[in-house]
């Protein structure tokens, strides 16, 4: 790379900027001529930049040559709106951590699978190893385990049927009839645990929470030979699920 190439390109992403912050400010879409004396760019550069922003998806060229934000920033803006909520609920799973000694996690129920959002964990309080992808493995852990207690009875039915029960460890559940069982009736209700049931010396606790109408769960891992009250470990998680709850209710 030549000695002049980083400035070059650092001009060259401010100006695509330039061009976006005035092709948003037309919801109906403007010319390349008005956009280019708007940021004050030489036409032939505007038409150059504004090419590559369609075809990379940023802008969208309309029927009669104006131009419009394109679907890829729309995608941004989704994806950014995601990350700004759960920005707003690490407090509470770092504090979670921290009071428990145990990695925390945070699932949510989103197109038939349950998938983790995000993992607050440290050097003193490692993550679970995901050998296997939690939307495997919804029937082994207890975060899978509180989304599909919270289901109703024919949406849970209907993940289980698309879902293999794998016997991941000798204390995964793989009878049907037992794992409904337990999940109806876990004797710390709300919570639900998971006792090495997905790894082989570690124990899981969990409680729903949610994000509007989108079912989660919130919990912690720690290993078995810590002898800590279950009791203990509900009431903490309850509250901080309380705080999650809350944190992702407001709007963006």
């Amino acid at each position: 790379m030549g000695a002049q190439d980083g400035p070059t390109l650092i001009a060259s992403v401010q100006r695509a900027f330039r061009l976006l912050e005035a092709v948003s400010a037309h919801e109906n879409g403007a010319p390349a001529k008005q956009l280019a004396r708007e940021t004050q760019l030489p036409l032939a550069t505007a038409y150059h930049l504004l090419r590559t922003l369609v075809h990379d998806g940023y802008v969208r060229k309309l029927d009669d040559g104006g131009f419009i934000l394109g679907d890829k920033l729309s995608h941004l803006s989704t994806a950014g709106g995601a990350q700004t909520l759960l920005s707003r609920a690490r407090p509470a799973l770092a504090a979670l951590r921290d009071e428990l000694s145990g990695a925390a996690y945070l699932t949510f129920y989103e197109e038939g699978e349950i998938r983790v959002a995000e993992i607050v964990d440290g050097p003193r309080t490692p993550r679970v190893d995901l050998w296997v992808g939690f939307e495997d493995a919804g029937h082994a852990t207890a975060l899978g385990k509180s989304v599909l207690r919270e289901l109703d009875e024919d949406g849970r039915r209907e993940y289980l049927s698309r879902h293999h029960l794998a016997d991941l460890t000798p204390r995964t559940i793989t009878s049907l009839p037992e794992l409904l069982r337990r999940i109806e009736s876990p004797p710390l209700a709300p919570a639900v645990t998971d006792l090495e049931e997905y790894a082989l010396g570690t124990m899981c606790v969990a409680v729903p929470v949610y994000r509007g109408d989108v079912l989660g769960s919130l919990g912690v891992s720690i290993p078995v030979e810590r002898q800590v009250p279950l009791a203990e470990i509900r009431a903490r998680l309850l509250s901080a699920a309380s705080r999650v709850t809350r944190s992702l209710s407001l709007t963006i």
